[in-house]
């Protein structure tokens, strides 16, 4: 069964992950024979690669794509869970390291904009060079700072907070085996992202856009809107109606719309798949 929060219990892809670190990190999404760029996904708290996969069906046909999975969920539940978002950019900047050549747009939603808009950060201080742009969802500025001790509740306070943001069944929440699987990664997330301070440092060079939903309680549009002082080239802004899941509440809408903006970031392309 899959979920709305990707945890780990949802299904993993059918593909066969490649070997190395690299098939550990990154999980093929869609392939492009005559691949141009690469856009890498990364998930919310609690979520998984698994996420993603039923959400990029119309990306264009120079465009790869590759989710990252996180330790301590689906097939790599018996793996310590990272605790801080600079862990999970250190680990994912290796991987990405050891990658082939290839211009890179990079995605995130709620915790993983955070990671996302790190790493691209950390490409661009390090020379390994500025992504052809960024994709932020479902997370306010990173400037913006609030206090938030959702990591510290006990599991019922966990789980109160995926009902309020509609990102799991409740069946699923009710079922101790399935809680019992999926919490200690969602609560080492959620410490990762409360604990989270964006560091000083130039903004971004790359093109940033940012998708929000309207009526997302974690994030209001003018939080999303402040995404504009961290970077210097053009910014975007979409709002969408629903709320902080709303890409997975119109799947098709979201994969058009994050479409075309991998077409206007990589250049215009023959057909989608």
């Amino acid at each position: 069964m899959t979920t709305a929060s990707g945890n780990a219990t949802g299904h993993s892809s059918p593909r066969v992950p490649r070997a190395g670190g690299a098939g550990r990190w990154l999980r093929p999404v869609a392939a492009a024979p005559n691949a141009r760029a690469r856009l890498i996904c990364f998930p919310h708290a609690g979520g998984s690669a698994g996420f993603f996969f039923p959400l990029l069906k119309s990306l264009p046909g120079t465009v790869e794509a590759y989710a990252v999975q996180y330790p301590g969920r689906q097939d790599r539940l018996a793996e310590p869970c990272l605790t801080s978002v600079d862990e999970l950019v250190d680990a994912a900047c290796e991987v990405l390291r050891q990658e082939p050549a290839m211009p890179l747009v990079l995605f995130g939603h709620s915790m993983g904009a955070s990671v996302a808009f790190e790493v691209a950060r950390r490409r661009e201080r390090s020379g390994a060079g500025s992504p052809l742009g960024l994709v932020v969802s479902g997370r306010r500025a990173p400037s913006l700072r609030r206090a938030e001790t959702v990591h510290q509740r006990d599991d019922e306070g966990l789980i109160a907070e995926i009902r309020r943001l509609n990102g799991t069944d409740d069946a699923l929440l009710d079922d101790p085996e399935v809680r019992r699987m999926f919490l200690p990664a969602l609560r080492a997330d959620y410490r990762a992202i409360e604990t989270y301070r964006m560091a000083p440092g130039p903004p971004l060079r790359c093109p940033l856009s940012v998708f929000v939903g309207d009526a997302d309680p974690r994030v209001s549009v003018a939080e999303a809107e402040a995404w504009r002082e961290h970077a210097d080239g053009e910014v975007s802004l979409q709002v969408f109606s629903g709320g902080h899941f709303y890409l997975s509440d119109r799947p098709q809408e979201f994969s058009d719309r994050l479409s075309a903006e991998l077409t206007r970031l990589c250049g215009p392309v023959t057909g989608s798949r």
